[in-house]
């Protein structure tokens, strides 16, 4: 089922304004929602599972009304808007953002009693190479709590500045429609094709400085076998049967595409490369599952490793780059594989 997205005013005089007055009403119920958590609690699997959820979904929404109103006292500030671009609103607007993936991350972490390790550094650059320059970050695509975990590493591990092509359904969130339609940040409408992603991605890339980077999901979706299968399939359809193969080892991750991540260092050949590997949360893609499989007492592992400068300098040669890409997602599943299945499982 395809989720209608109402054009950009229904957005800011609606919707906005009904989740502030949805949030203020919601506080005044926490004592009695408190005691339905507890009661609730009781007859839950899990440690305090329904306290748990209640906790992390006020702070949520504590987020959003605050956020809305930060952004609004923006708008009224920036000259009711016109001022937005300019680079003082663009840095506040950064800072929102990660003040507020800081305390997602950090409620999570404590309510959930969550560790992150972090395997590698992102900075591993090669000698003779700057310290800083724009990075171009190709993720697995694994549900929105390991979204979280790589926008608040970008931010507040690394002092990157990313810029994110999404889905146009997440602009059905105020707080995030608002704050990212202020930055370097494409919404896109999945049925417009992928040529429209593959433009959006070569836009944001074009412009990026020495501090930002963009955010690129190859995958396209989450894993699903179906979508293993099918991707297999498009593979040997167009004739690239050596991939076909090697995607069929992949048992945790979808073959990545190269059109976007091509487009990207076509436009910034001078972006470092790193592909992002990460599991604890893979299960974790909706609702149903937050509430079947809450997280507890886990360890979220992250890995963060650089493309060496000769795996990505044909990528005008689309299929130089995809090969290069399949190389390091391979890497990616087995070491996913490793965590998921091996002694390092999480428990």
């Amino acid at each position: 089922m395809k989720l209608w997205v109402p054009p950009q005013w229904v957005r800011r005089l609606v919707l906005a304004p009904l989740v502030v007055v949805a949030v203020a009403l919601l506080l005044t119920t926490v004592p009695a929602l408190l005691v339905v958590a507890l009661v609730a609690s009781a007859f839950l699997p899990g440690t305090w599972r329904g306290l748990r959820l209640l906790s992390f979904t006020l702070v949520y929404a504590l987020i959003e009304f605050v956020g809305l109103l930060l952004l609004f006292g923006a708008w009224v500030g920036s000259g009711f808007g016109t001022q937005l671009h300019h680079d003082r609103w663009v840095s506040f607007h950064y800072k929102v953002l990660g003040v507020s993936v800081d305390i997602v991350v950090r409620a999570a972490m404590r309510l959930f009693h969550l560790t992150i390790v972090m395997e590698t550094d992102v900075h591993g650059h090669h000698a003779g190479q700057p310290a800083r320059q724009p990075a171009i970050v190709a993720s697995r695509h694994a549900g929105p709590g390991d979204s979280f975990l790589l926008v608040h590493g970008l931010l507040r591990r690394w002092a990157r500045r990313p810029r994110i092509v999404l889905k146009n359904t997440l602009q059905l969130d105020p707080f995030i429609d608002v704050l990212l339609n202020r930055l370097p940040t494409r919404f896109i409408d999945p049925s417009g094709g992928a040529d429209d992603v593959v433009a959006a991605i070569g836009e944001l890339a074009e412009s990026m400085g020495r501090d930002d980077a963009l955010v690129i999901f190859p995958e396209g979706g989450n894993f699903t076998a179906g979508r293993r299968v099918r991707a297999i399939d498009r593979l040997r359809k167009s004739g690239r049967d050596a991939l076909a193969q090697q995607a069929e080892q992949l048992r945790y991750t979808l073959p990545p595409r190269p059109a976007g991540i091509g487009a990207a260092i076509r436009a910034r050949p001078d972006a470092r490369v790193i592909l992002v590997a990460h599991t604890g949360l893979d299960h974790m893609d909706t609702l149903r599952d937050v509430w079947r499989g809450l997280p507890q007492n886990k360890t979220l592992a992250v890995r963060w490793v650089s493309m060496a400068p000769d795996e990505t300098a044909s990528a005008a040669d689309t299929e130089a780059i995809g090969t290069a890409l399949m190389s390091g997602w391979l890497d990616m599943d087995e070491w996913i594989a490793e965590h998921r299945e091996g002694p390092n499982a999480a428990e």
